[in-house]
């Protein structure tokens, strides 16, 4: 793959069907439970999953701090796609496709940032962070169905 400036990527297996991954991606309770790195919780203010849909939410550190977000949905293809806007504090732009492979699921997490500067302050932070919420997602599925 192409590398793309100011732009961070990870891949992910999971061995779960495409369909619940998305659904883990596209449901306000579910999202909630796994966005963010390790430690942190998320309370929603408004999570209106469809393009052009508003997602306010508090992402509440470990450490008691509360850090409000404000996300856009840009795009969204069933069980394929979809794409955010991170629109406050450090603007980037989330792309999180599902790719169906034997009945698992691989999802690419592509993480790009509107400002040069900010993707240099913010890359040795969500390096770290990206693979936390994909671990986090991963322990959702497993409740899911189990």
């Amino acid at each position: 793959m192409t590398k793309i400036e100011n732009e961070l990527m990870t891949t992910r297996e999971y061995n779960f069907p495409r369909e619940l991954v998305f659904r883990a991606w596209t449901t306000p309770d579910l999202i909630t439970q796994w966005w963010g790195p390790q430690g942190f919780t998320n309370t929603n203010q408004v999570c209106d999953i469809r393009p052009g849909g508003t997602w306010r939410f508090i992402m509440h550190g470990p450490d008691g701090v509360d850090y409000p977000n404000h996300n856009v949905f840009v795009e969204i293809v069933p069980s394929e796609r979809i794409v955010i806007d991170h629109v406050s504090g450090h603007e980037f732009r989330i792309t999180a496709t599902f790719e169906s492979i034997e009945g698992s699921t691989r999802v690419t997490f592509r993480q790009r940032f509107k400002d040069k500067e900010e993707f240099e302050k913010s890359k040795p932070i969500c390096i770290e962070a990206n693979e936390q919420l994909l671990d986090r997602l991963g322990k959702v599925l497993a409740e899911l169905v189990y």
